[in-house]
């Protein structure tokens, strides 16, 4: 057993070494006193400064951040009226319907969407078919998340809403949604996290005209990977574990609030 432990753990360190060196180098040599990532030479934030003092970075890291906020809203209504409709519903194909998004390909989604946007809606590319193509791959991870949450939920609660009169309106406003909370906020934060990233299907759905910031990162690094690219891709870096973070905790106290006493105390 100790000879297994201890290859068990070596294994282990090698998988997260091999995950997670590189994202230190990539931080580490944002702060490089050099144009050039050959060396440390000292430690610097003029990288930093260049990057605030960008024009098109910046350009680019506005269009970004409306996509993931007009996205993720969409989603989250969308994913959330989804999870409830699957859970209330029990109809095999709308989990089909809802998480084929999240299992598809990207790049399999991303020329999908392309097509369906020029041969079917003959809609000019642009901001507006990224924010539906970033919709469209979210709602199944909010969906996912909502349902995660009705799952462990008393169904008692909302029949002594409905014993005491509470409509069907009034018991989803008044005991449902704030119940399943927790869920729609964790889900509107991982599909920020995941639209404010994405590259694949941001590529194929883009268009002529607005940079966006993945592209341009992506544009940036055809020449050289300079410390500017490394100081952008750090600060990309840390907003989605930001947002992971918070995501997993929020979901992580909802479903410790669900659990019945005597699991609690197990």
């Amino acid at each position: 057993m100790g000879r297994s432990n201890i290859w068990l753990w070596s294994l282990a360190a090698l998988i997260y070494a091999f995950l997670y060196i590189p994202l230190a180098i990539v931080v580490l040599y944002s702060f490089n006193d050099s144009r050039l990532n050959a060396e440390w030479v000292g430690f610097t934030l003029f990288w930093y400064k260049a990057l605030f003092n960008n024009t098109e970075m910046l350009t680019a890291a506005r269009n970004s951040l409306i996509i993931a906020l007009s996205a993720s809203f969409s989603a989250t209504l969308l994913g959330t009226m989804a999870g409830l409709a699957i859970h209330r519903y029990k109809l095999k194909v709308l989990p089909v319907l809802v998480f084929t998004p999240v299992a598809m390909p990207e790049i399999l989604l991303g020329v999908s969407l392309l097509l369906f946007f020029l041969q079917v809606l003959n809609l000019t590319l642009g901001m507006v078919s990224i924010i539906i193509a970033h919709t469209t791959f979210c709602i199944g991870f909010v969906a996912i998340i909502v349902r995660a949450r009705l799952e462990g939920m008393d169904e008692s609660i909302f029949e002594a809403a409905r014993d005491l009169g509470a409509s069907p309106w009034q018991t989803f406003r008044l005991v449902t949604l704030p119940l399943i909370m927790p869920a729609v906020v964790a889900g509107a934060l991982m599909s920020f996290t995941l639209s404010i990233d994405d590259f694949v299907i941001t590529f194929f759905t883009k268009g002529v005209g607005e940079p966006i910031l993945p592209i341009q990162i992506y544009t940036m690094i055809k020449v050289a990977v300079t410390p500017e690219v490394n100081a952008i891709s750090t600060l990309l870096m840390l907003l989605t574990l930001i947002m992971i973070t918070i995501a997993a905790r929020l979901e992580a106290r909802a479903s410790a609030r669900t659990m019945s006493p005597d699991k609690a105390g197990k």
